[in-house]
Order: C-alpha cells, then structure tokens, then sequence
C-alpha cells in the first residue's frame, strides 16, 4: 500500500458531505474534551502550583506521539509514512500548533478562569477574519453582529478586571490569534488524499516536541519541573498524566470538529464550554473577584456566543444537497 494509500479517507469520502451527526457529535467531543482540560490544567498549575506549563506541553505531545504511532502500528489508524515533502506540506502549522499549545497553558496560569474564558472569546473574530481572507468564506450580518456581541461583552468584562494582569492579558491574545491561525490552516491541510487528520497531528507534533524541549531547557523551565515537590504525590501524578491524555484527546477532537465543521464552528463551540467554564470559576477556585460591570460584560459575551453558536448549528442541521464544503461559504442567513 502507498502512503497516499495510507491516507485515510478516499477521494469519494472526501466529496461526501460530513451526516449531521458527525458535525454535532464531533462539535460536542471537542467541548467536553476542552472543558475537561482548562479544569486539570487550572489544577495543576495553580492550585498544585507546578512551575512548568512547557513540560505540561511536551508530555502532551509525548502522549500524542505515542498513542498515534501505536495505533497506526496496530493498523487501527492510517497516516502517510515520512518523507520530505511532509513539512512543506504542514508549514506553518508547527510553528502555529506550539505558539497555541504554550501560550494557552500560559495563560491559564495567570488569570482567573472566568476572566481567562472571556479574552478567549476573541478567538472567534480572529477565525472569521481569517477564515474570510484564507478560505474566502463568507457570513451573513446576523453572524457578524453576535460576534460584535461578544467582543463588547469581553471588553466590558475585561475591563472592571480588579485582578488586572497585563502579562496574562497579553499571553491570552497570542493565544487567541494562534488559535485561530492554527484552526483555519488545520482546516485547509486536512485534505485525506494527503496527510489526513491523523498525520496532521502526529507530524506537528513530532516536528516540534524536540524544538519545544530546547527551549524548555534554556529557559531553566525543565529544571524547575524536574525540582518540583509534588512528584511524590501520587494524585498530582495522575492528574499530569490526565492532562497528558486530556492533551491528546483535545487535539484530536479540535482537529475532528475542524473536519466535519469548520474553524469558527470549533471556536463557537468552544464559547458554549466556556458558559460552564467561567460559571463554574466563579464558585470553584477561589480567584475571581466578583465586580456587577464584569458580571454583567460576562453574561453580554456568554449571549452573543450563544446566539451565534445558534445560527451556526441551526444552519448545519439543516439538510443541505451534496456540495464541497472546503470552497463554498456557511449558509447562515437564518
């Protein structure tokens, strides 16, 4: 068999139209995966107090590597073998995937969570915007307005912020933007006569994990994990490993919504995890510091994500003929 061969997907699969099925179960593994994930890494960053987001990273690349390579070589999974071709066709999702991955366990580390999930939601915008220019996508107004919703509800809530912390803030944004690079790119590398789903993620994450290594020593961040106090612990060792798993299936679920959806169908999906994310912070993790302007930002932001994610899987459960999803644009005039 060819490494086009191994590809999973053939170019019928591709022309058929994801079942809406596939697009609402994919969209709600991606949420409950994400949702899982920010409360083990908030956990063990703050709560435990582990000093080392980049080693967090890395042995969620470690976990991604292996559980991917094991499954191709029990032939559950498929992906291309090798070759030099490999990363001109991925670029510049390695550099994207690693700016993702560190500055979101970051930011996690810096702000509360309902202030965390709030600066995310510009994750949104930045996809439409890229999704318009990259994939030549287009929306209707009642999109754009709900989008415009959420942007002010996270500037009002940002702004009565009484923990205010600018390197969070700014850590935050960079993640939103490589957030939204690396789902729009994702989406126009995901083609299963080449790479697939599966060797987008394997290869991204084997191109960066030793890089990612590099600098977690230079920067005395593997030093400080390997001091760590709590190695001992055996509940704080099972909670690194859930967040290595976690890391992977988040990946993974990110790049299946992608697949079956769209970029800024993930990021909205990712708004809806976020109304139980910032709700739940609120009483769990003792770090927000409750203000009536930033309640009242928050629940602006959490509506307009709401309305939104309404218009976008309202329009997909529609049934629609057999078209290319990749070239045409979302119907979302409802």
């Amino acid at each position: 068999m060819t490494a086009g061969g191994r590809a999973e997907g053939s170019e019928a699969d591709a022309a058929r139209p994801p079942s809406r099925g596939a697009r609402v179960l994919s969209a709600l593994f991606y949420g409950a995966c994400s949702f899982l994930l920010v409360l083990v890494n908030k956990a063990l960053l703050t709560a435990y107090g582990f000093p080392s987001p980049i080693v967090l990273g890395i042995g969620q690349m470690a976990a991604t590597i292996m559980i991917l390579y094991v499954s191709k070589l029990n032939k559950i999974i498929h992906f291309p073998d090798f070759d030099k071709k490999i990363p001109i066709k991925l670029f510049p999702l390695p550099l994207l995937y690693v700016g993702n991955h560190l500055s979101g366990l970051s930011g996690t580390s810096k702000l509360s969570l309902p202030m965390f999930t709030v600066l995310r939601k510009f994750t949104i915008p930045l996809t439409l915007l890229l999704e318009t220019i990259v994939l030549g996508k287009q929306y209707s107004s009642s999109v754009v307005a709900s989008v415009f919703a959420i942007i002010l509800g996270a500037f009002i809530a940002a702004g009565s912020d009484l923990a205010f912390n600018l390197e969070g803030y700014i850590i935050v944004f960079l993640n939103d933007i490589f957030t939204a690079a690396n789902g729009v790119y994702t989406k126009q590398k995901m083609d299963p006569k080449e790479l697939g789903k599966y060797g987008v993620l394997f290869y991204n994450a084997c191109f960066m994990i030793i890089p990612t290594l590099i600098i977690s020593v230079s920067t005395g961040d593997l030093q400080q994990a390997t001091e760590f106090n709590q190695w001992k612990n055996i509940l704080f060792v099972m909670q690194f490993l859930l967040s290595c798993f976690l890391g992977f299936l988040l990946m993974y679920s990110t790049v299946l919504c992608s697949y079956y959806n769209s970029a800024l169908t993930t990021a909205v999906v990712g708004a809806i995890k976020n109304v139980s994310v910032a709700y739940i912070g609120m009483f769990v993790g003792g770090d927000y510091i409750f203000s009536l302007l930033n309640f009242v930002g928050l629940n602006i932001c959490m509506a307009g994500g709401l309305r939104y994610s309404f218009l976008t899987l309202s329009s997909q459960l529609q049934p629609q003929p057999p078209r290319d999803e990749e070239s045409s644009p979302l119907d979302l005039s409802r």
